[in-house]
């Protein structure tokens, strides 16, 4: 393949984010290195260093293109229905997100997010925005949350959902009666049980 003598940085950019794309579509990034990018997509590999700064920080690019894939997949579950059935609804859509593209959802855990930068605050923002609206609907079931608890709370349930789908992809959620555990019934169990609790907390209905 003859490589082009320049690249428009936001052609390479789009270049480069669609060959990881297809990279992490069959192999871990771990298994990615700077070199076979940039003969994937026909520049030296100086040419991304002076693009990105360094190869994190390309990675941390496709980390937050993966942000915005999850939104995409959350946003259009947050229509007019019963908190509890969205709460459930964002769970279930987290778990087939991860299931279906799990060496992109991998590198969004396994890297190290941006420490600063407009990367970070990128980060932070689309990260900051998903915990949101599962506060909100938090607060929609429960009013009487205050918005510390409700902070909390949000932090403390989406973080036993991620231990259950982080299990479930590594098929460490044992058997019952012969047959693998649901991913999907753990996590209704684990939101109706969580949900009840908070509907019988002090101010509830």
């Amino acid at each position: 393949m003859a490589r082009p003598r320049q690249h428009a940085p936001e052609a390479l950019h789009a270049q480069v984010m669609a060959a990881c794309d297809a990279w992490l579509q069959e192999h871990p990034a771990h298994m990615l290195s700077l070199r076979a990018l940039a003969r994937e997509v026909g520049c030296a590999p100086s040419t991304l260093l002076k693009l990105y700064g360094s190869f994190g920080n390309l990675l941390q690019h496709v980390n937050i293109e993966t942000l915005a894939r999850l939104r995409g997949v959350i946003e259009p579950l947050l229509a007019d229905v019963a908190p509890e059935e969205r709460l459930k609804a964002l769970a279930r859509a987290y778990w087939q997100f991860a299931r279906q593209d799990a060496y992109r959802w991998q590198l969004l855990f396994d890297y190290p997010l941006a420490q600063e930068g407009e990367l970070d605050q990128r980060q932070n923002e689309m990260i900051e925005g998903l915990f949101l609206r599962v506060e909100a609907t938090l607060k929609e079931y429960q009013p009487a949350l205050d918005d510390p608890e409700a902070r909390r709370l949000s932090r403390t349930l989406w973080g036993s959902v991620h231990g259950l789908v982080q299990l479930g992809l590594n098929e460490r959620l044992g058997h019952w009666q012969g047959e693998p555990l649901e991913v999907g019934e753990l996590l209704d169990q684990l939101l109706s049980t969580i949900l009840a609790g908070l509907r019988q907390a002090p101010g509830g209905s």
